[in-house]
């Protein structure tokens, strides 16, 4: 009685055989893609490819905002003062609006200053000769605050237009809007490019396991006569998809990283042309988890849809 319930109690449980079975089938689908690494690299190598198209793009979007914020430092706007203003309440103007929690920083421009800027900057200075007086008014120049948005941006430009002493007000920053609304088509073209290559993925990895299906036939009729459910038959397919997924996910971030190794010197030389010490930034640590675990997931959705369309066609006889 005693030598019985010793051995009750030397018997596993079922979480401990459970851990047995799935850690025996993981490194059995290991064992098959490193006897066979021809089929399973080229597999990785395709759903590589289709992983960093939409990361590529999706990275390119992330660094041409990184762009845009660095630039929203140089957006400016103009109030051009009435002629009634004289100078001295055009500077206390300028250093009232400088105290604005939206301000960053301004700057009074007489029109003798507005005058001089026109002759160097705009070549058309000697059509200033021809005037009997200078046609300039004061202009106080506001640097509002970076990172706001175009909301923001036109909030403060309709407060500052208001105000009884500006005739106009002129915003630097319809590029900046232009550059924002491609960039959100960029990232919807983004989403649905990685929507179609996800779909081109499961394709790819089910139609890699229906070949190993199709190969195991008689293995697994003889595995489904003594009684094994599909759900032990499917398990090492699984795994193998979840292989060429991770795989795959690690193909395309060497895809990216070579790209980005290929495109950053001449990046560099572009923004010093510009002035500007700008440079490309690499895929963060959420985007490499995101990548390596989507083509785990998708590597498992694809032998899932596969492996349960095939295995209802696989009676034994």
């Amino acid at each position: 009685m005693a030598r019985a319930t010793d051995q009750a109690e030397a018997k596993p449980g079922f979480l401990t055989r459970l851990t047995q079975d799935h850690a025996r089938v993981f490194f059995f689908s290991l064992g098959k893609l490193v006897n066979a690494p021809g089929n399973a690299l080229f597999t990785a190598a395709v759903i590589g490819i289709a992983l960093a198209l939409p990361a590529s793009l999706q990275l390119a979007v992330n660094n041409f905002q990184r762009l845009s914020y660095s630039w929203q430092g140089s957006v400016q706007m103009s109030l051009f003062l009435k002629g009634t203003v004289d100078e001295a309440r055009g500077r206390d103007l300028a250093t009232e609006l400088s105290k604005y929690g939206s301000v960053k920083s301004t700057q009074y421009l007489s029109r003798e200053q507005s005058a001089a800027e026109f002759r160097e900057f705009s070549g058309f200075g000697e059509a200033l000769d021809l005037l009997d007086a200078n046609p300039l008014p004061a202009v106080i120049v506001v640097t509002p605050l970076p990172g706001r948005n175009a909301a923001q941006m036109a909030e403060l430009s309709g407060m500052l237009s208001a105000l009884p002493e500006v005739e106009l007000a002129q915003l630097d920053q319809h590029w900046l809007e232009r550059l924002d609304a491609i960039l959100r088509i960029l990232q919807r073209v983004g989403l649905l490019v990685g929507a179609l290559l996800s779909v081109a993925v499961l394709v790819i990895v089910g139609n890699t396991l229906r070949l190993d299906v199709e190969a195991r036939r008689e293995e697994i009729e003889v595995m489904k006569l003594i009684g094994a459910p599909d759900s032990f038959v499917r398990r090492p397919f699984l795994y193998g998809g979840c292989w060429l997924g991770l795989l795959g996910g690690w193909f395309a971030l060497l895809l990216l990283t070579l790209g980005l190794f290929v495109i950053d010197r001449p990046a560099q030389e572009l923004a010093a042309l510009y002035g500007s010490s700008f440079r490309i930034s690499g895929p963060t640590t959420s985007t490499v988890l995101g990548i390596v675990a989507g083509g785990v997931v998708l590597g498992w959705l694809g032998a899932w849809w596969t492996v349960a369309k095939h295995l209802s066609a696989i009676q034994p006889r």
